[in-house]
This record gives C-alpha cells, sequence and structure tokens, in this order.
C-alpha cells in the first residue's frame, strides 16, 4: 500500500501515523531508536505491506501488470489502490479527504526535525505538492507514478502504468473492494493486541 492507505490505517493516532510514514525510511531494527509508540507504528507499516504482499486480490491485480513493469508492478498496483481510495473516500470516512490530508501533513511537520534527511525531504514534496490530496486524480497518479519511474534504479516504464489503470479500471476497482475491508479488518486485530 502507499502513502493514503498507510495513513487512513493509522485510525489517526498521532504516533501510527508517524511510524506509518517512517516504515518505508527505517530499516530493520533501526525503530528501536523512536519511541515505543512510533516503533509500533513502523512495525504496522511492515505488517500492512506483509499482509498486502500476500494477498490473493493483491496478486491478482500485481499479475495483471507483471509482464509489462515487472519488479515495478507492485509499486503500480501501490499507487492504483491509492487512487481508488481516495476516490471512494466518502465510503471509508467521514472526514473529508482534504481535513485528513491537512491533519496528516501537520502531524509529521510536528516530528519532522526527527525523521531521516530522505524522509524529510519526502515530506516536503507531499507537503508542497499535496501528493495525498491529488492522489484522487488521474493527473495526480500519473505525476507521482512519472517522479517515481524517473528515480527507480532501473527502467520501470512506471509513467505508462496510469494507461493500465484506465484499460482495466473496473477490475482493480472490483479487486480493492475485496482486498481492502480484509486488510482494515487485519489492522484493527493487529492492533487490539
Amino acid at each position: 500500500m502507499n502513502f493514503l492507505a498507510h495513513f487512513y490505517l493509522s485510525d489517526l493516532n498521532e504516533s501510527l501515523i508517524v511510524g506509518n510514514f517512517l516504515g518505508d525510511f527505517v530499516k530493520g531494527n533501526k525503530y528501536e531508536n523512536f519511541s515505543p509508540e512510533i516503533a509500533r507504528g513502523i512495525q504496522l507499516h511492515r505488517e500492512i505491506d506483509s499482509f498486502t504482499d500476500q494477498h490473493p486480490y493483491h496478486l491478482q491485480s500485481k499479475h495483471r501488470l507483471d509482464d509489462k513493469y515487472g519488479h515495478y508492478a507492485g509499486v503500480a498496483i501501490d499507487m492504483f489502490y491509492d487512487h481508488l481510495l481516495a476516490i471512494q473516500w466518502a465510503s471509508y470516512s467521514d472526514i473529508p479527504l482534504s481535513d485528513f490530508t491537512q491533519f496528516i501533513y501537520q502531524t509529521l511537520e510536528v516530528h519532522a526535525n526527527n525523521f531521516p534527511p530522505s524522509a524529510r525531504q519526502v515530506l516536503t514534496y507531499m507537503v508542497k505538492h499535496d501528493w495525498l490530496l491529488h492522489y484522487q486524480e488521474m493527473a495526480g497518479i500519473e505525476q507521482a507514478l512519472t517522479g517515481i519511474s524517473h528515480r527507480a534504479r532501473y527502467q520501470s516504464n512506471l509513467e505508462q502504468a496510469p494507461l493500465d489503470l484506465q484499460k482495466h479500471f473496473s477490475q482493480f476497482k472490483q479487486d480493492f473492494s475485496a482486498f481492502f475491508p480484509e486488510l482494515n479488518a487485519h489492522v484493527k486485530q493487529y492492533l487490539a493486541f
């Protein structure tokens, strides 16, 4: 899953939001350098990714793209799923997406001085370009995937992925609609312990 889904699954908990954001930037056991609450958010991020990567609906979505994008197919699906969450936001939250995204940015900015430099840099761009809100627009997904493609270590062709999202939109939407409630339930169960 990409940023928007991780933040949504943090259940408006400040420490989980921060940890879930840091999950892509803190490797190995370095989560132990943070407070126990933020460390739990980093571990939640890893749990979400693990559950997602093994889930049959996510795999079904990913297999639609494997031939064209190889290793990067999962990256495309994570972006597609954030787009599908954003455009159906009112089905999952009573808080308007614009209000939610501002809350996320403010929460992260309060803690930014404690972030690794790479995380601070991503946060700066995320806020400046309002990534989370723009995930609801196809142009926002195109921009995000093009940016990832330019930064990719190997040729990814991800700038072409929005065409595949449009081509197979109803299938991706069906996969997401079946998958996301199961992920949400899994996260609630995980956080209950």
